[in-house]
């Protein structure tokens, strides 16, 4: 069989999930996962008394439920906490080593066993294919097993919508900085699961520098405690800041390419520069940098943003990012860091103006809730004598043979109102400069109509 926790596996009794003694051979932040919905700490948006889930929990009147959020925020010790509190058979397994003949013998037990009230916990669950998805469905439908199911993955994007309908969904916050260092402090004292045997010391101050450092990840947090405390010689019982250091040059910030905290931090990345904050740019540009984003992905984003929210309210913008997304491609990383802070600081700064996008979308709307207009006959090509005999381009006005190029000549049979340029940076030069055409258009026009013209 596949590699799962075998004594979950095959255990009825809730006892297998956790043991009360653990071992001192696991992780600390494995031997401190809560045993109880009263040792949980942060989330309490999802277990304040009168909240859905602990009333789901407490009638144990609940189908399959999904917990959606970053690492180390608590979603496998609500799994165990849950299935300890229902007294429910635990059966744990992680998507990345499981596959179909495991499922199917998880599955075949569970029908033979339907007084165990299986509760199948399923960590990573976005990483499950379609097929491997589907092959849950009819189990969960009908209750054989209720699926608890964890992801660091929006579930919109990689949970199947059959499956995401048969579910609660809870989403989970990073811990808040006092949530990881209250349990820090617990793990110090705690002498039966935690390092209270150690006695050792660490002012508050310290706990929270190092739960700021582990980007509200306690299972980081525990873990980096722990290696801490037994870096200190024996004669020390101190955790001071230097102690801090070397975990602080070795940091590493939450970032998963391609996953959602790339698509967060580059939302954030873009709004900020949209909203003229440029302080807030540089931070999400930074973020995106130290955590090995793609250069040219955020330098293709900034040729976007140049065109769709800033325009001709700047038209140097455009030109200077795609400038730099060119020297990302030749320059490289690291220097091309300075060229991407370049742009996007221009970026950020620039006055705003989104006339462009809005523009392209009325013009689209026109030809979807219209008949297509035909081109008129002035303004078609008249090359080749077909063309001529059918009269293209006779009735032409050549704009550079009035003032300003302005003939009051229609270039749509039926006119349309589509650009309407913005008052910021340099396009409210364009503003102007339209409304003096429309009147020399306009009186063009009106000379035409005049009998002697």
């Amino acid at each position: 069989m596949p590699d799962s926790d075998q004594s979950d596996f095959f255990a009825p009794e809730p006892s297998a999930i956790g043991s009360a003694t653990p071992s001192a051979q696991q992780p600390l932040a494995a031997r401190m996962r809560p045993r109880s919905m009263a040792e949980m700490v942060g989330q309490e948006q999802l277990t304040q008394p009168g909240s859905l889930l602990p009333q789901l929990i407490s009638t144990d009147r609940f189908g399959s439920l999904l917990f959606y959020g970053p690492p180390g925020c608590g979603k496998t010790s609500f799994a165990e906490v849950i299935a300890r509190e229902t007294k429910s058979r635990f059966v744990r397994i992680n998507a990345v080593m499981s596959n179909v003949a495991e499922l199917r013998e998880i599955l075949s037990i569970a029908r033979k066993m339907p007084e165990a009230r299986t509760l199948l916990f399923i960590d990573e669950l976005h990483r499950f294919n379609k097929s491997q998805q589907d092959l849950l469905l009819p189990d969960v439908e009908e209750g054989t097993v209720r699926l608890i199911g964890a992801t660091t993955h929006n579930p919109g994007f990689y949970v199947n919508p059959p499956l995401l309908s048969r579910s609660h969904l809870f989403r989970l916050e990073p811990l808040s900085t006092e949530a990881v260092a209250t349990v820090l402090r617990r793990a110090l004292e705690d002498t039966e699961r935690g390092l209270g045997d150690r006695k050792l010391n660490a002012a508050d101050a310290v706990l929270a520098d190092l739960a700021v450092l582990c980007d509200g990840d306690l299972r980081r947090a525990l873990n980096a405690l722990e290696v801490i405390a037994l870096s200190l010689p024996d004669d020390r019982t101190d955790i001071t800041e230097s102690e801090l250091e070397a975990f602080a040059r070795e940091r590493r910030i939450r970032y998963d390419a391609n996953e959602d905290e790339h698509y967060d931090t580059i939302s954030a990345f873009i709004k900020s520069c949209r909203g003229g904050d440029p302080d807030a740019a540089m931070y999400w540009l930074a973020k995106m940098l130290e955590g090995g984003e793609d250069p040219r992905f955020i330098a293709r984003r900034l040729v976007i943003l140049a065109s769709e929210d800033i325009g001709l309210a700047d038209p140097f913008a455009l030109p200077l990012a795609t400038s730099a997304l060119q020297a990302v491609d030749f320059i490289g990383l690291p220097e091309a860091e300075l060229t991407l802070a370049h742009a996007t600081l221009h970026i950020a700064c620039a006055p705003k103006s989104n006339s462009a996008t809005k523009a392209l979308a009325a013009a689209k709307q026109a030809i979807k809730s219209a008949p297509v207009q035909p081109v008129p006959l002035p303004l078609r090509d008249k090359g080749g004598k077909a063309s001529k005999r059918a009269g293209h381009g006779k009735g032409y006005e050549y704009s550079h043979d009035y003032p300003e190029g302005i003939s009051g000549q229609d270039y749509l049979e039926t006119p349309l109102k589509i650009y309407e340029p913005s008052a910021n940076g340099l396009e409210s030069r364009i503003a102007d400069r339209l409304a003096r055409w429309r009147k020399l258009k306009a009186e063009v026009k009106n000379a035409d109509r005049r009998p002697d013209a």
